[in-house]
């Protein structure tokens, strides 16, 4: 899971054997002088790797040459397979989807550093952006990335809630329900599983921090694919909308407003985008099944990103409030399932 990435006011280090793919990486260029005068900087805001901007000033008078470094996180395959996340990385790259694969080394990669920004929280909401993610998040699902294209949502939460169990307190394990969670787990897999429901290449963490907006065309990019995945498109869009609620750059960002979760207008200019960027002809009937999926889906996001909360919070140095935002998912999750199945059907 990612924040808005922005520079920190400090040059750092990176492995030794990043700096030898940089220096055969520059030594491509011809308008630079000397491939060993890079400057470094590290970015702010990812939560799970260490990125790093590197550049090399050029003779030619042009803005420098520039790219990308990630080094990755040292609990990090405890959310993910980085082997897998690697080879979808380059899978991507080479569907012209993101940034391109520059180089490898031991624990990273060298990446294209886009000529574009992440978005902030505000721009996410906003009806012109959010239509052109709709369209974006489509293309993205309808990739042919190679493997099995079953769902990998359940299993992924029961993984976590095992990892959960074993990082945190039988007291706090008790008091915040994990020892119940399995229960959860199956009666939600129960509930939402339907036969003929469409599956796609999700990205899973659709949260601003992971959209970019060119420099040059306002075209947008889904960056980062840690958790993407085959699911259930449904949950894609759900967990798209949970990420209105938050703002990991106000002075509390681990705190979500719920109160911004679209409301309905917001939701079906959405779905209708989404499902008429296919090129077909939509009813407003579909438009109204794929928003009841997503409303049930909802539930899923909250007790995903709860349980990386509460891994997180064992071993996680960011100044991240990991347990508090995981309680806030939980607390949310009880609220809207007796909405759903004990009240009735409604959306937030």
């Amino acid at each position: 899971m990612w924040n808005n990435i922005t520079a920190a006011p400090i040059i750092t280090e990176i492995p030794s054997e990043a700096y030898v793919v940089l220096q055969k990486l520059a030594a491509k260029w011809t308008d630079i002088l000397d491939a060993r005068d890079l400057s470094l900087e590290q970015l702010k805001g990812a939560m799970t790797n260490k990125v790093y901007a590197c550049q090399w000033e050029r003779d030619n008078g042009n803005r420098p040459r520039k790219v990308l470094v990630r080094v990755y996180g040292g609990a990090s395959d405890l959310f993910f397979n980085r082997a897998d996340e690697v080879l979808t990385f380059e899978r991507m790259s080479q569907k012209n989807q993101g940034p391109r694969l520059l180089g490898r080394f031991p624990n990273g990669r060298v990446e294209e550093f886009l000529r574009a920004r992440t978005l902030t929280a505000v721009e996410m909401r906003d009806s012109k952006l959010s239509q052109a993610i709709a369209v974006k998040l489509l293309e993205f699902h309808q990739l042919d990335i190679p493997g099995t294209a079953t769902i990998k949502l359940w299993d992924r939460l029961r993984d976590w809630l095992r990892k959960a169990l074993i990082l945190s307190p039988t007291e706090q394990s008790l008091e915040i329900g994990l020892n119940k969670m399995d229960l959860e787990i199956a009666d939600l897999e129960k509930r939402l599983s339907r036969p003929g429901e469409k599956i796609g290449f999700c990205h899973n963490d659709l949260q601003y921090g992971n959209i970019m907006i060119s420099e040059k065309d306002d075209s947008i990019t889904i960056i980062d694919y840690e958790y993407a995945s085959y699911n259930p498109v449904a949950f894609d869009i759900a967990n798209h909308f949970c990420e209105m609620t938050a703002d990991y750059h106000s002075d509390y960002p681990h705190i979500l407003d719920f109160s911004k979760y679209p409301d309905m207008e917001e939701q079906q200019r959405f779905v209708k985008t989404y499902l008429e960027a296919s090129g077909q002809e939509v009813t407003d009937r579909e438009i109204e099944s794929l928003m009841s999926e997503v409303e049930e889906y909802v539930l899923a996001s909250h007790l995903q990103w709860a349980l990386w909360g509460i891994m997180s919070a064992a071993f996680s140095e960011i100044d991240f409030n990991f347990m508090e935002y995981a309680q806030q998912r939980l607390v949310e999750y009880h609220r809207l399932k007796r909405v759903l199945f004990l009240c009735g059907s409604s959306n937030n």
